[in-house]
């Protein structure tokens, strides 16, 4: 029984050296760098929902404030909360990052929700005593920080998709594309008008 084993453990110490050779070798040769960087991108993608979450939770209340100053300007409110509706409905998954019309709706809902804000936020040129209100100070401080927080991680989140994409489609990483990631496809980035690269201006 003895002389049966001998061979069997002979096979396991070679697969386990074979193994630990080849582990830093496909290191090396860019095997790991495409997985990376998907995750990478991912990771970006989540702040960037994580960013979009925050001015969405910050709007209700912006809403209620306005508001009690301005009732009267009920189509503007109204075009907010239905904005903000539109654009917590469509959510794109990370598994959903290939999708080019998914970004798309994507991204029209929040510039829609954007344009609101501003339609809004202008309204408010009109009420002096909303304009000096603490809690409305407060809430546009918020929304300040929330709008750069957002260009950041649309920014980062750009960069990691180019990386990830360049990873797909130049030497060495793309020959493990071709023979092993073949169900990777690249993400889908943001498509920003040159006059809407500019991070909205929150100022009174």
């Amino acid at each position: 029984m003895s002389s049966s084993l001998a061979p069997r453990r002979k096979g396991r110490v070679l697969s386990v050296l074979a193994l630990a050779l080849l582990v830093p070798l496909l290191s090396a040769c860019g095997f790991n760098t495409i997985p990376t960087n998907e995750e990478r991108a991912k990771a970006a993608w989540s702040d960037v929902l994580n960013q979009y979450q925050r001015r969405a939770d910050l709007i209700p209340n912006l809403v209620e404030t306005v508001k009690g100053y301005a009732a009267q300007e009920k189509d503007v409110l109204t075009s907010v909360v239905e904005a903000r509706a539109k654009a917590t409905s469509v959510q794109v998954s990370p598994e959903t990052l290939t999708d080019p019309n998914a970004m798309k709706v994507f991204q029209e809902n929040q510039a829609q929700l954007t344009g609101a804000l501003s339609r809004l936020l202008a309204v408010v040129e009109n009420y002096p005593d909303l304009k000096s209100n603490q809690n409305f100070l407060a809430l546009q401080s918020q929304l300040e920080g929330t709008e750069n927080r957002i260009a950041v991680a649309r920014r980062d989140y750009i960069e990691a998709v180019r990386v990830y994409n360049t990873a797909l489609k130049t030497m060495p990483t793309m020959i493990w594309a071709w023979i092993w990631f073949t169900g990777n496809e690249p993400y889908q980035t943001f498509n920003i008008e040159d006059s809407a690269k500019q991070t909205p201006q929150v100022k009174f």
